[in-house]
């Protein structure tokens, strides 16, 4: 059995690679090969742009992969949607397809595009979005460079950002959010009613979910007083209840938990002054719950 796997080329390329080291799978290639290597004898990879992905999942032609949930949207792709997965280019976080107009344009609302011109990739989202709003306004696809487009070419754009650095470097104000996205693991339907192959794709699914979960959080291990353990016990927000084990000395425990790091610098201080000592941070590869 081998599973056609298409991971994105382009901007998700370089997030995806990491996300699947971490996930345990080492994928070799030159940076011009859309056939890159993976040390998974069932796996046969593909570098696809993400915005073809979805109709090459629909069509059979590969059996699975990464795309944007965006581009599935865009291509109105019939897919078994396997799960979905918040990373993007810069960070673990949804994108945004926004509304973007000139700053000195006197349009404040989507109410206000009746008649104008709209530049974008994501056509069918956006017609979709004006229909629903009962705005008509003549849609036109944008091969590229389309923050330069308002005013001259276009009235307004609707265009893909994480931080929104982009737009404001181009002078552009944001009006509404059209569309937020995030990374979705896609699959042929007929490749999921596949046995062998729904396995492999969902064992890969796990391990993904795992590597994301493992981006934020970390390990947390101390040794604690008995006397001490409720306190400290009582600061350790936990997935599950932290492992707590004897030591050689009966009056110390070692306890150890897994926790958001995003906490980590405000929670060590106070479990040093809960009693805590010999505190050990460390990163984790995978949480699978």
């Amino acid at each position: 059995m081998k599973l056609k796997l298409a991971l994105p080329a382009g901007s998700l390329k370089e997030a995806t690679f990491a996300l699947m080291k971490k996930a345990g799978f080492i994928i070799r290639g030159t940076s011009r090969s859309y056939y890159p290597q993976i040390d998974d004898p069932e796996i046969e990879l593909m570098l696809v742009r993400a915005q073809e992905i979805p109709r090459y999942v629909e069509s059979g032609a590969l059996d699975a992969g990464l795309t944007g949930a965006d581009w599935t949207a865009e291509n109105r792709a019939k897919v078994q949607k396997v799960s979905e997965l918040i990373y993007a280019k810069q960070g673990l976080r949804p994108v945004r397809w926004v509304l973007a107009v000139p700053e000195d344009s006197k349009i404040r609302s989507v109410s206000q595009l009746r008649g104008k011109r709209v530049a974008t990739e994501l056509v069918n989202v956006v017609k979709d979005y004006l229909r629903r709003r009962k705005v008509k306004a003549e849609v036109e696809f944008s091969w590229g460079a389309t923050e330069a487009k308002p005013p001259r070419l276009a009235d307004a754009i609707v265009e893909l950002t994480e931080t929104g650095g982009s737009l404001r470097a181009n002078k552009l104000r944001i009006v509404e959010t059209v569309l937020t996205s995030t990374t979705l693991l896609i699959a042929n339907r007929v490749a999921w009613k596949d046995s062998a192959k729904r396995r492999k794709i969902e064992n890969i699914d796990l391990l993904l979910q795992g590597a994301l979960r493992a981006e934020v959080r970390v390990g947390v291990k101390m040794n604690v007083r008995r006397k001490d353990l409720k306190k400290v016990l009582s600061l350790l927000p936990a997935l599950k209840q932290p492992t707590v084990a004897p030591l050689t000395d009966p009056g110390w425990l070692d306890v150890e938990t897994v926790i958001e790091e995003a906490v980590v610098r405000d929670l060590i201080p106070r479990l040093k002054a809960a009693g805590a000592q010999g505190i050990i941070e460390y990163p984790l590869n995978k949480v699978v719950l």
